[in-house]
């Protein structure tokens, strides 16, 4: 489903007025609008009806700033380029709201994420722990400002688990068709899945957490915002820019723009080869695995040409970028550009028409165009169930209004058209950086002024290889007072289930793997040891490793 026809901007108002909202105001892209708890269920479910997607939910805790709780549902006009952020004030004493979860499926893992770490409550669902573990002591939520990142709460002491109960096919943590430690409980019957439970949020890093404390600096967040992910850590960091500049009404220079946006399509092109490669893995054909790595590197050589680094680039800073490239730089990434182009161009010839790529990827972890709207998935995924959403068309930022490229459509909703989505982009990214150079203009490549006034709000969001990576922030005093960071694969994710049911247990690995889950930047909130009932304290310094 797309924006209902006729629906514009000043409709959607009208319906929120209608239904008793209160509309704060509209910055740029984003309306803002409070709402009342008891009409949160129905101002959501005409917000989908009208054809929105749902982005996120924000737990914060604003008692010390406004005395309350609040809750921000976050949800996207993708055909207008309007996000709406619904806030909800929540009373200390009382801390529940009504879920979302019956007219907007897509809220079910941001509720519950909430509900762990803010200590919000959320009636007309079943509730469950989420991100932290089942012995996590009753009433310490780890994102109330009252909690410290360093504090080492004792475990809750647990009931011995009933021997009888049915357990599920483990498949991970640790698996070799799996590349970060990932757990799902697979039900089945003879060799078909019957249903899927994941169960993860086991590598916790503290980011967001570590954001608010006073051992970090607006500035030492990009570095932060860089480990969230190894592949794309500089859409986190660009995210994370974007953000704090929209609140803080920086305008970046053009020059800087235009950086940035070739950084953000070399880092699409090396994902989406290595994905390729792990796919040929998985399927058996390890030497498509070596050729598509193969070309991978000359792409990671493009981006240690530009930035000085293969990974994790260090280059953003508030307002613009810390280096400015010269016609040498230029001349060889358009150089590499064209190899990589021709490789690629000769390997899919072969890669495509290897039989088991096609016989088991081709009508293999279906997802249906009605699930996957349902879900809000986003990137590849969503493309390849014939969902036309593309954060760069929509939401046109840095500099991706300049230049003309194809955003590649699929309805299949299979493994092989998540598998042709990506070919295509590879191509697309190609053509966009060579625009983007061939354009770029010349200019200062950071803003002169770069003040941050505190308690202002934003949403940013970019189109990450993985799908729409989104940043929520309240900017503080030389730090954010809230920090929200949704990956893709935290919207991808639950969508296995819709993918997995009734196939072929033999499937399994491929499916996942269709997602191109990240696992780093999807769990990231505490590290906890059950076994010592530790918090481990986490240092700038520990986070050099990525």
């Amino acid at each position: 489903m797309s924006v209902s026809s006729g629906t514009t901007r000043e409709a959607v108002i009208e319906e929120l007025s209608r239904l008793g909202a209160i509309i704060e105001g509209i910055e740029r892209d984003t309306l803002f609008v409070t709402v009342k708890r008891d009409v949160l269920r129905d101002v959501a479910k005409s917000l989908y009806n009208l054809g929105a997607y749902f982005r996120t939910c924000v737990g914060s805790d604003e008692i010390q700033i406004r005395g309350y709780l609040a809750l921000y549902h976050i949800f996207s006009f993708d055909e207008l380029g309007l996000n709406v952020v619904l806030r909800v004030d929540i009373p200390k004493l009382h801390p529940s709201v009504p879920s979302i979860v019956t007219e907007v499926p897509a809220a079910d893992w941001c509720e519950l994420e909430a509900r762990d770490m803010v200590g919000i409550e959320f009636t007309y669902r079943p509730v469950k722990r989420l991100v932290l573990p089942e012995d996590w002591p009753e009433g310490i939520y780890p994102l109330r400002k009252d909690f410290s990142y360093d504090s080492r709460p004792p475990p809750k002491q647990l009931p011995r688990p009933e021997t009888n109960k049915e357990v599920g096919l483990p498949l991970g943590p640790y698996h070799p068709a799996l590349h970060e430690p990932e757990y799902f409980e697979i039900y089945g019957k003879g060799e078909t899945v019957e249903d899927i439970v994941y169960r993860g949020f086991h590598v916790h890093r503290g980011i967001e957490k570590l954001a608010e404390s006073r051992r970090v600096t607006y500035e030492d967040i990009f570095y932060l915002a860089e480990r969230i992910c190894g592949i794309c850590g500089f859409v986190h960091s660009c995210c994370y820019a974007l953000a704090l500049e929209k609140a803080a009404g920086i305008e970046v220079p053009e020059r800087a723009m235009y950086v940035r946006s070739v950084l953000l399509e070399i880092e699409r092109i090396h994902s989406h080869l290595l994905w390729l490669g792990v796919v040929a893995h998985i399927l058996g054909y390890d030497a498509g695995f070596m050729h598509t790595w193969r070309i991978r590197e000359k792409a990671m050589v493009v981006a240690e040409i530009l930035s000085g680094s293969r990974k994790t680039y260090g280059v953003n800073t508030v307002g613009g970028i810390r280096f400015d490239l010269d016609r040498d730089r230029i001349a060889k990434t358009l150089n590499y550009l064209k190899v990589i182009k021709e490789e690629f161009t000769e390997f899919l010839k072969i890669l495509l028409s290897v039989p088991q790529i096609k016989s088991r990827a081709s009508g293999t972890g279906v997802l249906p165009r009605s699930d996957a709207r349902a879900l809000s998935v986003v990137g590849p995924v969503a493309r390849a169930s014939g969902l036309y959403r593309d954060v760069r068309k929509d939401y046109p930022y840095l500099a991706y209004s300049e230049v003309s490229f194809r955003v590649p459509l699929y309805t299949e909703g299979d493994n092989l058209a998540r598998i042709l989505v990506r070919v295509d982009e590879v191509f697309e990214s190609i053509e966009i950086v060579r625009q983007l150079l061939d354009k770029i203009p010349e200019g200062p490549v950071r803003a002169e002024s770069r003040e941050i006034p505190p308690l202002k709000k934003a949403v940013a969001a970019i189109e990450a290889p993985r799908g729409e990576d989104v940043h929520f922030i309240i900017t503080g005093v030389g730090r954010p007072y809230r920090w929200r960071v949704r990956a893709p694969t935290y919207q991808n994710i639950p969508a296995l289930r819709a993918m997995l049911r009734g196939t072929p247990l033999a499937d399994a690995p491929l499916t996942i793997a269709s997602i191109d889950p990240c696992f780093s930047c999807t769990d990231r909130v505490v590290v906890y040891d059950r076994v010592s009932g530790r918090c481990v304290r986490l240092k700038l310094t520990d986070l050099a490793g990525g």
